[in-house]
């Protein structure tokens, strides 16, 4: 073979050895923004491992090498354990080890939701399966603090941030994980339709389960929040919630039968499962009745790791992208020089920063439950943030894959497991539908949940006629609270895009600012990227590129 071909030239480096923390502009200023400098400080340490070769390495190992299921032990004992390639425990024990679980409920730090929002939000970007068993153990703490005997408990040893995987009693654990089990096959997102009961024991407070759940993640977690019908009452089942341990306090497993693994799309890293209960022991979490709402503070911290997930989907595609034109030459230069690559790479820039300073944002308002304003925002923007930012994911992504080429379309890129990887926050903890009807939901019954809004879009009041003039639209829509079924996404999205445009005018360089409010906020958006109208495109490109 001739010595030319086996050479490389014009090719990109790997995208390794920066710190993916700090060299994101936009995540670093919505840190200090929300917290302090100490914060990002703070998180150095896990920016330089998640940017790592060692740490991509990983990432593709636990791609590639499935989580298996084994039913039966070699004798023929019932076990239904998941085996997971090392790269996967790797991926768990650094991220436990950096506080991504749920450390922040047990902190003393003034600002844990922001410091781990962040957090996650950089080490999601080495791999973004694993980040579903953390986020459900942040997410339980909330939900089990419905029982104060059943939280203290559990909670020191979700908040640890020591990775102790097995199936082994709680008390032989130094750290916990947990997950959930809501849907069920005959219902989906129609949780009221669960069909799996809970059948009283002679002891108070505990039950045996007996059902089906059509998709629940991380079967190896070491607890699971559940809903079933609660029987044997006059009135006639109820809907409750219930701490499922994967063993019991005597150390015996718990009947915990896993069906199958589902073959699924996206990250092939996490094991997703159906699970069937047959004499399940389980504890009522909360009254009997109140499974919903006892277990609806889960369901809005997962929702919020929706967001993050999905900005930090974004935020690794942008920084593929832009790292790539900055090293590959075309048609007599870089790509990067070429005007129209610098519209669509400043144009994904602009897309990725508003969904991190919403992200963050969102984190703020739960390091201040105590503030009425912080509570009313978080009710309506959760909802609002996880249909937008996660129904922008997958066109985001597909366009940054675009900006690799061919380079982009095969699976050493990463590219194509994000691309994967982008319509599932959209699904997880409800669909656009779900969200959107959410949102109305809150309009229509909490009164000081649109109060909120207002007066948080209003604090950039004055600055862009855009912004102001998309602000009024969106109110105009109110109008006819009876009518807005039909068009309830229309409404979350200009809602949503509102909230973003008033982070971008007031935080943001006014390059960015004024990309966004030019187009996300314009009449004539296509929704297409690489069409903003002009401005310092070159400022926002270099603004979003990585530095080693």
């Amino acid at each position: 073979m001739d010595a030319a071909n086996r050479a490389t030239a014009n090719q990109a480096p790997p995208l390794v050895g920066h710190n993916v923390v700090t060299s994101d502009v936009a995540l670093t200023e919505a840190v200090v923004r929300h917290a302090s400098l100490d914060v990002v400080d703070d998180l150095t340490l896990l920016g330089v491992e998640a940017g790592t070769a060692e740490a991509r390495e990983h990432g593709m190992l636990a791609n590639q090498h499935h989580p298996e299921l084994a039913p039966y032990d070699r004798y023929g004992n019932r076990v239904d354990e998941v085996t997971f390639h090392p790269s996967w425990h790797w991926l768990m024990e650094r991220g436990i080890g950096h506080g991504l679980a749920a450390t922040p409920w047990e902190s003393p730090d003034p600002h844990p939701h922001v410091r781990r929002a962040a957090g996650f939000f950089a080490w999601s970007q080495t791999e973004p399966g694993h980040g579903c068993p953390i986020s459900m153990t942040y997410a339980a703490v909330p939900a089990l603090r419905a029982d104060d005997a059943i939280a203290k408990e559990w909670t020191p040893l979700l908040a640890s941030r020591r990775y102790d995987p097995g199936v082994r009693a709680r008390t032989d654990k130094v750290g916990a994980l947990a997950g959930m089990g809501m849907t069920e096959k005959q219902g989906g997102y129609d949780v009221r339709a669960n069909l799996s009961e809970a059948r009283p024991t002679s002891e108070e407070g505990f039950y045996t389960l007996h059902g089906h759940k059509w998709f629940t993640s991380a079967p190896m977690n070491d607890m699971f929040l559940v809903l079933a019908q609660a029987t044997g009452r006059p009135e006639g089942q109820a809907l409750t919630c219930f701490v499922v341990p994967r063993v019991l306090p005597d150390g015996t497993r718990n009947q915990l039968d896993v069906v199958r693994l589902k073959d699924k799309l996206g990250n092939r890293s996490n094991a997703s499962s159906e699970l069937e209960f047959d004499g399940t022991v389980a504890q009522r979490l909360g009254d009997e009745g109140r499974g919903v709402r006892t277990i609806i503070e889960m369901v809005a911290a997962t929702r919020l790791d929706c967001v993050l997930g999905s900005a930090s989907l974004m935020r690794h595609a942008l920084a593929e992208a832009s790292w790539h034109v900055a090293h590959r030459s075309a048609f007599g230069g870089r790509l990067v020089d070429k005007p129209l690559m610098q519209n669509v790479v400043a144009d994904l820039a602009v897309e990725s920063e508003a969904a991190t300073a919403l992200a963050l944002r969102l984190a703020a308002a739960v390091d201040r439950p105590g503030d009425a304003h912080e509570a009313a925002l978080r009710r309506i923007a959760l909802p609002l943030a996880k249909f937008w930012v996660c129904k922008r994911t997958p066109f985001m992504i597909a366009e940054a894959l675009e900006c690799l080429g061919g380079n982009g379309y095969v699976e050493e890129s990463g590219l194509p497991l994000l691309f994967r990887e982008s319509p599932l926050n959209s699904i997880w903890e409800g669909s656009g539908n779900v969200n959107a009807l959410d949102v109305l939901r809150a309009l229509t019954r909490e009164p000081e949940v649109l109060e909120a809004w207002i007066n948080e879009v209003g604090a950039a009041r004055g600055v862009d006629h855009r912004l102001d003039r998309a602000v009024d639209d969106t109110l105009a829509l109110l109008g006819d609270m009876a009518g807005l079924e039909v068009g309830a996404r229309r409404l979350a999205g200009q809602m949503a895009a509102c909230l973003q445009g008033s982070l971008l005018v007031r935080f943001a360089p006014p390059e960015v600012a004024d990309a966004f409010c030019a187009s996300r906020l314009g009449t004539s958006y296509n929704g297409t990227f690489g069409t903003l109208a002009g401005g310092d495109l070159r400022a926002i490109v270099d603004r979003t590129t990585p530095v080693p």
